[in-house]
């Protein structure tokens, strides 16, 4: 699956393989320890952050649930129309 912003696809994508790894290789294995992934983790958040920044993106507005609502196949311009 790709990522929020076109950008941050190839350092998901990194992130994805080493917690793909670690959680076969470790964690399955009893190894609790998950700080091998952070310093990518940390990356992609400042990727996502920042997408969600220059496309005007609120946190609360990415947790709003959509599903099985009214609202959920209704594209966005037509649910800001429909709010106002």
């Amino acid at each position: 699956m790709n990522s929020i912003g076109n950008t941050c696809n190839e350092i998901k994508h990194q992130y994805d393989e080493c917690f793909q790894s670690w959680f076969t290789e470790k964690f399955l294995k009893g190894t609790l320890s998950d700080d091998a992934c952070d310093p990518l983790f940390k990356l992609y958040q400042q990727c996502i952050q920042k997408t969600m920044k220059e496309n005007h993106i609120e946190v609360k507005d990415a947790e709003i649930n959509y599903l099985g609502t009214d609202k959920e196949c209704i594209p966005p311009s037509l649910n800001d129309k429909k709010s106002k």
